[in-house]
Parts: structure tokens; sequence; C-alpha cells
């Protein structure tokens, strides 16, 4: 197999990658992958069982971890904490995906490739669940004229499938992060300012402020004024715990690297798998002014590494042209800029993730 015809999946033999893998392989049979990863054995297993892939070791803590390679496209499913992987592909020109950065490190890959003269598109797709929440909030606003508000809630499982990359997005409860509320930008903390949601699955619960970069695209490429994310965990003491450490100022004082295990072992838990499910309410005004709002329900029984796959599946093939439509130009990319939504919709059907919508006018309260 050329390298060049290849799709390289760095951390392709991950719990989240090895989905990755697994779903690209079953849309597109013949599109050649290459798992990559720093144990070559386990990249090796992958591969074999994938067909039509091979495998080489990668270390994205390494300079030039390329190291000449030049794939027809990266995937990066493992944090590039040195961004030695992100810097290798913009060298060379090689459409990239990035699905695992936080909003800071968001923030600063933006502020690098800005100033850089792109010869490829950069997707950035760190967004909750690999893009797909702000794709489907792009679905909900194409029927109003203004979008004022969106709220993003989450219910996440203690029993679901995580990846230890998981931990280290969610490792920053001390920290304040930037929101917009009613056009201007704020900071807030995590774990405050509760709302109560109904999930798709009959659960009723109060959802918290977390950080995702969600927060820093959808004003600019939907115009809405005002962007929420909130989360809770379907199970009350867990919620209750993480509360608690928060607000009282406890996880702030256990933030230092000796502490690391302890925090840790609070956080990654992982189960054997149960369902993600998300609500997204998208409110604004009609062309007459009158206010309006749409509401989607999200429901994915394979968890949320399975959906944060689907998110990478759909943002690969937009940034191929494989959804039916060219490819984007060489720059920043975000899911949300003209995302392909009957596409990604179609595929998240095909793969028995529910999404029910309703559009409906009331006022919205902020």
């Amino acid at each position: 197999m050329r390298t060049e015809d290849g799709i390289l999946i760095a951390g392709g033999y991950g719990v989240v990658g090895h989905q990755i893998t697994s779903l690209i392989r079953q849309r597109h049979s013949d599109l050649p992958l290459i798992i990559a990863g720093r144990t070559l054995d386990k990249a090796e297993s992958v591969a074999h069982q994938l067909g039509n892939a091979s495998s080489i070791s990668l270390d994205v803590e390494q300079p030039n971890p390329l190291e000449g390679l030049k794939p027809r496209a990266i995937i990066a499913v493992v944090n590039d904490p040195h961004d030695y992987l992100l810097r290798d592909a913009v060298k060379n020109g090689i459409p990239y995906v990035d699905i695992t950065r936080w909003s800071e490190r968001f923030k600063d890959a933006i502020a690098w490739l800005s100033v850089e003269k792109l010869k490829a598109p950069v997707l950035l797709s760190s967004g909750w669940m690999g893009g797909l929440a702000a794709v489907i909030a792009v679905a909900l606003a194409q029927s109003q004229h203004q979008v004022n508000s969106i709220d993003i809630s989450v219910l996440f499982s203690t029993k679901d499938k995580s990846g230890p990359n998981s931990v280290e997005y969610m490792d920053r409860l001390a920290t304040p992060f930037e929101v917009m509320i009613d056009g201007e930008h704020r900071h807030v903390f995590p774990y405050t300012d509760p709302r109560t949601t109904t999930f798709p699955g009959g659960y009723t619960t109060k959802v918290y402020r977390f950080d995702t970069p969600d927060l820093l695209t959808l004003p600019s490429t939907i115009g809405a004024k005002t962007v929420s994310a909130r989360i809770a965990f379907d199970d009350a003491s867990s919620m209750n715990l993480l509360r608690f450490l928060t607000r009282s100022g406890i996880w702030k004082l256990i933030s230092g690297d000796c502490f690391t295990p302890l925090r840790r072992s609070l956080l990654y838990n992982p189960g054997s798998g149960a369902s993600h499910e998300i609500v997204i309410t998208v409110s604004g005004v009609d062309r007459d002014g009158h206010p309006i709002a749409a509401n989607a329900m999200i429901s994915d029984p394979k968890g949320q590494t399975h959906l944060t796959a689907l998110g990478a599946l759909t943002q690969l093939e937009r940034l191929l042209g494989l959804d039916g439509t060219p490819p984007p130009a060489p720059g920043i990319v975000y899911p949300d800029t003209a995302p392909q939504t009957d596409s990604v919709l179609q595929v998240l059907s095909d793969f028995g993730v529910s999404i029910s919508s309703q559009d409906f006018n009331r006022p919205y309260r902020k």
C-alpha cells in the first residue's frame, strides 16, 4: 500500500481510535488506513483485523513524528501536547482532523495556524462528540433568521466507556472558562449556574456549566449571542461529589501534579458501556421578529466513545469531500463551518443514533 493514499489515524488502536477505524472501514472499504501509535504491536493487531491497512510506530511527543511520511489525511485521536504532529502536517500540506483539544489548547492552535500559510484544510473538531453537537446546532438554526441562544446539555453515564484522553479534557474543573452571554465575552466557573433538563431516556436532573470548544466557535459561525454547555452525570452521588469538590475549592487545592492519581481515580472509572444523551436547544427569531426555538434530543445506545468516533468519521468525510460535496479550501475549518448536515444526520441514523427534533414558538429565557 502506498502511504500517500492512506488515512493515518494517530492513536488508532485506543478506545476511540479503534472505533474510528472500524467505522471508516464499514463506510469506505476501499480506503487504505494507517494505524499509528507508540505501541507497534497494538497498531499491527488492529491493522490486521481491518484489512487494507498498515501500521507504523508514531510518537507525537517527539519532533517531526511523521519523518517524511505524507498520508492522504490525518486524524489525531491522541493529545498532541507540543503540536509536533499538527506542525508536521501543516509543513507537509496534509489535510488534518483533530478531536483532542480542550479550549485553551484549541485557542493556542488557532493563534498559531492563523499566521501560517496553510496548504491544506485543518479541521479543528474537538467540540462535544467530535463536533457533532455543533453540527446539529447548525441544523436546528437553519430555520431561524437570527439565532439568539444555543444550549447544549449532556448526560454522561458513569458506566460508559472512556479513553484516558477524556480525563485530561475534563481534569480542569477548577479553571474558569470563556463563554458568550448576550454578545459579551465573560468568564464563568465549571459546575455553576444549574438548569433542569429532561433527557431522551426520561431522566430529569440539574445540569451545570462545563467547558467545550463549541463555546468558542458557535458564536462566530452561527452568530449566536449566547452559547452555553452544561453537563450532568447519571449517578447523583458522583455529581454531588464533583460539585462539592469544585465549589468548596478542594479541587483547586489538589490540582498539582502530585495529586494527579487522586483526581484521575475520581474521574476515570470507565464501565462496559451505556447510552450517551444530549439535548440541544437553539432559540432566536423568524424573519418577522417572532420568537422561535428548535430542540433536538440525541441518544447513542453505544455510548460517548461511539458517538465521538462517528463525529470523527463525518469530519473526515467533510475534509476529503466524501460526503458528496467538494472538500474545504486550505485554512482553519470547524465542524460548524458550512457542514453537510443531511449527510451527517444520515450517518448517525445508519449507525443507530436516535435524533428527535421539534420546532416550536415560545419566549426563551437565557
